[in-house]
């Protein structure tokens, strides 16, 4: 195999399969390294049709399965023996943690493309100058202004179906047909109309078609079967294998190679430049160097920053990029768990069909000037949720057997709806991830340690998503509103972020306003490991969008030989 390449990408998931599918286009001859095994669109999706009764214990994680993952399983995601072989064996792959930290995992190509909640918004201003106005962390070295071409140019590609709503504090942007409230959700949004001047209740904006076709191996309409996370195999949803791979295969300047576990960047000391990257190869455990004019890591905000954090040089003793100390530090999530639930009488009549992979979208409502700014906690949340009619198994489960039995079976219950507040948390410098090089994985390489908690502004936010969920669910007139907070620890949002953050100089941020490594311009970091702060919006359309601008801007200095 051939080890000189234009560039090379590490990852293949959100941000690397974009990395992969810009370069390639733009001409550069391009290696893309994934850690895991090759998956390919609709033939390596071994569950995508199954129902329930084809498990012998019903669609339910086993106890076996639980041994090998125990920490993926903890969370929640993973209990379904139909989605597991998306996550990792944690016993093969662990992870230390000084506190509770939930890493959700998927090594294979596509990584969490494949199984991600595909909510795509927009930051916006109140998002990229908070640090500044506030003397928080450290200021974005870029504003909207800077990505809204690229929010434009992702969205039209990928397709993301939602409303537009004229709000500042989540911008519109190139939509696709909404997908239908139902019923409940319908009367939640006019009580909350008509109830407040500052809250809307819309469809979440998700990355799913609803119209048309769009770029890759056949993505078709969203057929609403809501069995995403086992991969879809008419590529209703964007994920890197059936829409950013294909295209950059497409150009014949993709080598892909599955199985490639990154560890080091190297670096040559005279022209202050990397040159290349090392690998082991995850089956046989033989090391590899590949090289190349540009780098991207788009790993993931924790791996990628354990790559440099491994990357140590004479110039580098504490890993590459990080004079500033900040590598491995501000670590952020999106806290959540927290918010209300109700019963919603008054449409028995009414049902609906099919399984909408959606839900409702509160967008954020606090901290935003004038009578939404709180005295107590700065930033915000919104609220992600829906309502449904609870189907006959939960009260199949209380009737047993008999005639009860039957008539549980023919009747749909009751509806209800629920709201789950996504809170953001702030970039403490505390929170941070390290490596332990007393503890070594199988490939000889140190482990992560994760040391991070949530702070007194994210547990007073907390709350309020709790308080103002109850009182929107009243006002809509719900009964049995009951508020809830089901704890939480970072990682459980899966939104890891700010582990080598985005800032304007280096002696306080890794990177700078182009994703690349201040002192080392030919690397680039563009997953989540580059977010300056978290924001309250799921963030995965943001990595994208600062993936493509990236990759623009290492194309043209490559031009002008400035790489």
């Amino acid at each position: 195999m051939n080890q000189e390449f234009d560039a090379i990408v590490v990852g293949t998931g959100m941000s690397g399969g974009w990395a992969a599918k810009e370069l390639c286009e733009k001409g550069l001859k391009t290696l893309v390294l994934e850690r895991g095994r090759m998956v390919n669109h609709i033939e390596d999706y071994p569950t995508m049709n199954d129902d329930p009764w084809d498990y012998p214990a019903g669609d339910i994680i086993t106890k076996e399965t639980r041994e090998q993952q125990p920490k993926q399983s903890r969370s929640g995601y993973t209990t379904r023996e139909s989605g597991k072989h998306f996550f990792v064996n944690d016993l093969k792959h662990p992870y230390n943690e000084k506190k509770p930290f939930d890493w959700l995992r998927g090594y294979h190509v596509g990584g969490r493309s494949l199984m991600w909640g595909r909510q795509s918004y927009r930051l916006s201003d109140f998002d990229f100058e908070a640090n500044a106005k506030e003397g928080i962390a450290v200021d974005w070295p870029i504003r909207y202004k800077d990505i809204v071409p690229w929010y434009d140019y992702v969205e039209q590609y990928i397709g993301v179906s939602g409303e537009n709503l004229g709000l500042p504090q989540l911008p519109d942007g190139k939509f696709l047909k909404a997908m239908e409230l139902n019923c409940a959700e319908e009367e939640l949004k006019k009580a909350v109309a008509s109830g407040y001047n500052d809250r809307v209740v819309t469809i979440g904006r998700v990355a799913h078609i609803t119209e048309g076709t769009k770029p890759g191996l056949g993505r078709l309409n969203c057929q609403y079967r809501n069995r995403c996370a086992r991969g879809c195999p008419f590529g209703a949803y964007f994920s890197s294998n059936s829409s950013t791979l294909p295209a950059a295969e497409a150009t014949g300047n993709m080598t892909l190679r599955p199985n490639s576990i990154v560890h080091e960047v190297l670096y040559d000391a005279d022209n202050k430049r990397a040159t290349g990257i090392r690998l082991i190869d995850a089956e046989t455990k033989e090391t590899h160097e590949y090289y190349a004019k540009v780098i991207f890591l788009c790993a993931s905000a924790v791996a990628s920053t354990s790559i440099l954090m491994q990357s140590k040089s004479e110039r580098f003793p504490n890993g590459m990029g990080n004079d500033s100390g900040e590598l491995g530090h501000n670590i952020m999530d999106h806290h959540f768990r927290t918010g209300a639930r109700g019963v919603v009488e008054g449409f028995e009549d009414r049902y609906f069909t099919g399984r909408r992979p959606n839900g409702i979208y509160i967008p954020r409502f606090r901290n935003l000037g004038g009578k939404t700014n709180q005295k107590d906690f700065i930033r915000g949340y919104g609220y992600q949720g829906g309502g449904s009619r609870w189907g006959w198994s939960q009260s199949a489960e209380e009737a047993a057997y008999g005639e009860a039995y039957k008539n549980a079976i023919l009747e749909p219950g009751q509806w209800g709806i629920g709201l789950n507040g996504f809170g953001e948390t702030l970039p403490y410098h505390d929170n941070k991830m390290y490596l332990d090089y007393e503890k070594l994985d199988e490939w000889g390489l140190p482990t992560v340690t994760f040391d991070a908690e949530i702070r007194e502004n994210e547990k007073i936010m907390r709350k309020d998503m709790k308080q103002q969920a109850m009182e929107m669910l009243e006002k809509m007139g719900a009964k049995n509103v009951s508020g809830y907070d089901d704890g939480y620890s970072l990682g459980l949002g899966i939104h890891e972020m700010g582990t080598a953050r985005m800032g304007r100089d280096p002696k306080t941020s890794v990177l700078n306003g182009h994703n690349q490594i201040h002192t080392v311009p030919n690397v680039y970091v563009t997953d989540g490991a580059a977010m300056t702060s978290a924001a309250n919006q799921n963030p995965s359309l943001t990595y994208m969008a600062m993936t493509a601008r990236a990759a623009d801007h290492a194309v043209k200095e490559l031009k002008k030989m400035n790489l």
